[in-house]
C-alpha cells in the first residue's frame, strides 16, 4: 500500500506534525510497516478469592487481537473536471500536419545540438548607421538570415537533407532559408530562396511579404514546401533561448533567442600583460539542432563558428 507524503506526515503524530528526521529515521513509516508484527500477550491465569483455597484452574487464554492497521486510508478517487469547466478545440488541419511531422521528427531523427553566445553590438551599432545615414531599416533577424545564408555557403555540410528512401545525404547549391513564422492556425515556415545571394534590404522586403501573406494565408504550397535550412527566432517574444525540432527532410534548424545585456571580463594580452576593463556587452543565444545523419558534431562546430564571426563583423555581409 502506498501513501502519500501528506498522509503519512498526518499520521505519525496525534497532531499531524512530524518532524522530517522522524518521517525519514529509523521511526519513519518505512521501518514500522516492514517491521514483523509481535506476537500477543497471554492473560494472566485467573485466582481464587479465598486465599487458603488451592489454586483453581488457569483461565483460558484469550484470543489474540488483531493487530490494527497503521493508519486507515481512504482510497483516492479521480474526480471528472466537468464539462462546463473547459473547451475543447478540435485541432485545424495545418496543426494536424505539424503535430505528425514534428512527432515523426522526433521519433526518428537523431536530434543534436550546439549552443553558441554571439554579441550584437556590431550588429547594433551598424543598424543605427544604415538608419540615419542611409534611410534604411533592416532587423536583427535580417542580418541573422544573411549570416546564416554565408555561413552555410561556407558550410555546405549543413545545408543539406536526408534522403530516407536511399539513405544518402544530399546537399544543395541554392541556400534556401526556411523563416519560421507564427500564424492562427499554427506554425508555417515560407522559404527564402537563394539567400546566400540576397542584400540586407532584399532579404527584409522578402520576409515581410511573405509573414504578411502566411498570416493571411495567401502562400502558394511552393512557397513554404522544400528549403535546405530553417530559422526560429523567438526573441521578439521575450525568450533568450530554446531549442527547436527539425523539420525534415531537413538537416538542421537554428534556434535564435533574444539579446541580453552582459558583463564580460576585459581580454588580457598575453604579450604585454594588459588587461582591458570589463564591459557591458549585447549578446544573444543561438542554438543549432542538427540531424547527426546528415551533419556531425565538427561540422555543426564549424558551422556555428562561421556565423559568430560574420555576426562580429557585419560590415561582411555587405560585400
Amino acid at each position: 500500500m502506498v501513501l502519500s507524503t501528506a498522509v503519512r506526515l498526518a499520521a505519525s503524530r496525534p497532531s499531524g506534525r512530524s518532524s522530517l528526521i522522524n518521517f525519514l529515521g529509523k521511526d519513519g513509516w518505512a521501518a514500522r510497516l516492514s517491521a514483523p508484527v509481535p506476537a500477543p500477550v497471554a492473560a494472566p491465569a485467573a485466582t481464587t478469592v479465598a486465599a487458603s483455597s488451592a489454586a483453581a484452574p488457569a483461565a483460558p487464554v484469550a484470543a489474540p487481537q488483531p493487530v490494527a492497521s497503521p493508519i486507515n486510508v481512504a482510497p483516492e478517487t479521480v474526480t471528472t473536471v466537468p464539462p462546463s469547466m473547459y473547451e475543447d478545440t478540435p485541432a485545424s488541419n495545418m496543426r494536424k500536419i505539424i503535430s505528425r511531422r514534428l512527432t515523426e521528427s522526433k521519433a526518428t531523427v537523431p536530434h543534436f545540438y550546439t549552443s553558441i553566445e554571439i554579441p550584437l553590438d556590431s550588429i547594433l551599432s551598424l543598424r543605427k548607421v544604415l538608419a540615419k545615414e542611409f534611410d534604411t531599416k533592416v532587423s536583427v533577424n535580417d542580418f541573422i538570415i544573411k549570416a546564416s545564408a554565408l555561413a552555410l555557403r561556407d558550410v555546405p555540410e549543413v545545408n543539406g537533407t536526408f534522403d530516407v528512401k536511399s539513405q544518402s545525404q544530399r546537399t544543395f547549391e541554392s541556400v534556401d532559408i526556411s523563416v519560421a513564422v507564427a500564424t492562427p492556425t499554427g506554425l508555417i515556415t515560407p522559404i527564402v530562396p537563394s539567400t546566400q545571394g540576397l542584400s540586407l534590404t532584399d532579404i527584409s522586403a522578402k520576409v515581410r511579404d511573405l509573414a504578411t501573406r502566411a498570416r493571411d494565408n495567401k502562400l502558394a504550397p511552393e512557397e513554404f514546401q522544400g528549403g535546405t535550412f530553417t530559422i526560429s527566432n523567438l526573441g521578439m517574444f521575450g525568450i533568450s533561448e530554446f531549442s527547436a525540432v527539425i523539420n525534415p527532410p531537413q538537416g538542421a534548424i537554428l534556434a535564435v533567442g533574444g539579446g541580453e545585456r552582459k558583463i564580460v571580463p576585459g581580454s588580457v594580452n598575453v604579450e604585454t600583460g594588459e588587461k582591458e576593463k570589463p564591459r557591458i556587452q549585447t549578446t544573444m543565444t543561438a542554438r543549432l539542432s542538427a540531424d547527426r545523419r546528415v551533419v556531425d558534431e565538427a561540422t555543426a562546430a564549424l558551422f556555428m563558428g562561421v556565423l559568430k564571426e560574420y555576426m562580429n563583423q557585419p560590415k561582411l555581409m555587405m560585400l
